[in-house]
C-alpha cells in the first residue's frame, strides 16, 4: 500500500514510521522543514496529570494508552535512529492557586498523586516562593521535543520512507496530492499538517498560538528538578535552561514573538519562584497549536474514501504521539476502526465539500 502524507511534525513522521514498519510504502510531503512547527515549538511535556484534569474520557484513555508506551516508544526509536530523545520522569509538581483549588487537588490524591504542604512543595523544588502547596506526580515525564523530531526522521527515512522538505502540498484530488513541483499518487492520503491542516480540505482546525520563553540560570543557581506548573503556565527544565509557557491566542497564522507574552509568562514564573528574577532570557518563540472545535483530536478517514487527517492534538500532540503513530498506522492499514470520539466526520458529518 502507498500512502502520501502531508506533514512532517511528530504524527506524521511516527505514522509513518509504523507504516513502513508493516510494510507500506511511505512519502511524506512537508511545507517547510521536518520537525518545525508545533513540534518545535513545545516544551516537550508528557502532561498526563497536569493537562487532562477536565479531559473527556476518551482524550484521557488516549493519554494513559500514550503514556504506558513512552518508555517502549523512546528506546525503540533510539535505538533505530542512533539519536536521544532525553526522556526524564522526574514528576511534576502542581502548585494550588487557592483553598478551593487545593481542596480539588485533595480529592484527586490517591494511588502514585499526592497531596503535599507548603513545606513537602519547597523540599520538592526550593525554588518556591510563598505556597499553599499541591498535587506531586512522581512519574510525569517530559521529552526534549526537538530531539525527537529529529529521531522521528532519521527513524523515518532509515526504514525507507521518502521525505520532501519545501513541498507544500496545495491541492488533494482524490488520493493524489499537488504542489507547486509535481503531483504525489498513493492508495491513500493523510493529512497531518497540524494547524495548517484546514488550509487544504474542510477540516476544522485552528491554529491556537504560543509563545515560550528560556531562561538561564546565573552561575551557581541549579533548576528545578521537576516541572513545576502554577500560575497559568509550566515551567520546564531543559539542557541548562527553563522553558516557560505558554501563553493561548487565536491570532491566525502569527508566529511573531511580543513583548506582552515575554512579560505574562515571566512575571507568572517569578511569582511561583521569585529568584526567577535574576535569570536572564535566553530565547523567546511562538508556535501554533492545532485545535478542533470540541477539543478533541481528528483521527481517522473523512468522508472522503482514501483521505485520513490525524490533528487536532492542541496542547498534547508530544504526549500522543506513539498512540496516534500506532493507531493511525492500523487504521490507515484497516487493521483497526477509528475511535467514535475522534472521528473526523463528526462534524457537519462530513469534512470534504
Amino acid at each position: 500500500m502507498k500512502i502520501v502524507i502531508i506533514g512532517a511534525g511528530v504524527a506524521g513522521l511516527g505514522i509513518g514510521w509504523r507504516l513502513l514498519q508493516q510494510g507500506a510504502s511511505v512519502t511524506i510531503l512537508e511545507r517547510a522543514q521536518a520537525g518545525s512547527g508545533a513540534s518545535w515549538a513545545a516544551a516537550g511535556m508528557l502532561a498526563v496529570t497536569a493537562e487532562l484534569e477536565d479531559a473527556a474520557e476518551p482524550e484521557r484513555a488516549l493519554a494513559l494508552r500514550a503514556s504506558a508506551l513512552w518508555p517502549g516508544f523512546a528506546a525503540e526509536l533510539e535505538e533505530a535512529s542512533g539519536r536521544a530523545v532525553f526522556l526524564n520522569r522526574d514528576g511534576a509538581l502542581l502548585l494550588a492557586g487557592g483553598e478551593a483549588h487545593l481542596s480539588v487537588m485533595r480529592a484527586r490524591a490517591e494511588g502514585e498523586l499526592r497531596l503535599v504542604d507548603a513545606a513537602g512543595a519547597k523540599a520538592l523544588v526550593p525554588l518556591l516562593g510563598d505556597t499553599l502547596g499541591g498535587l506531586w506526580s512522581p512519574r510525569e515525564a517530559h521529552v526534549d521535543n526537538r530531539a525527537l523530531g529529529e529521531a522521528l526522521t532519521i527513524a523515518f527515512l532509515k526504514a525507507g520512507g521518502l521525505l520532501y522538505p519545501n513541498e507544500a502540498a496545495v491541492k488533494i484530488e482524490g488520493r493524489s496530492v499537488l504542489t507547486p513541483y509535481g503531483r504525489y499518487d498513493g492508495d491513500a492520503v493523510l493529512v497531518a499538517a497540524g494547524a495548517w491542516s484546514g488550509l487544504l480540505e474542510n477540516i476544522p482546525i485552528v491554529p491556537v498560538k504560543g509563545e515560550v520563553i528560556a531562561l538561564a540560570p546565573p552561575v551557581g543557581a541549579a533548576l528545578p528538578g521537576p516541572v513545576v506548573w502554577g500560575e497559568h503556565v509550566y515551567c520546564v527544565p531543559r539542557h541548562g535552561r527553563l522553558l516557560v509557557g505558554a501563553t493561548m491566542e487565536e491570532a491566525g497564522f502569527d508566529t511573531s514573538v511580543t513583548p506582552s507574552g515575554h512579560d505574562q509568562l515571566r512575571a507568572s514564573a517569578e511569582k511561583l519562584m521569585p529568584s526567577l528574577k535574576g535569570w536572564a532570557l535566553a530565547d523567546h518563540w511562538a508556535g501554533l497549536r492545532p485545535k478542533s472545535p470540541d477539543g478533541l483530536p481528528l483521527l481517522g478517514e473523512t468522508a472522503t474514501p482514501g483521505l485520513f487527517v490525524a490533528g487536532g492534538q492542541y496542547r498534547n500532540g508530544i504526549l500522543f504521539t506513539p498512540a496516534i503513530a500506532a493507531e493511525m498506522a492500523d487504521v490507515i492499514l484497516g487493521k483497526a476502526p477509528v475511535i467514535p470520539a475522534f472521528d473526523p466526520r463528526r462534524f457537519l458529518g462530513d469534512l470534504h465539500e
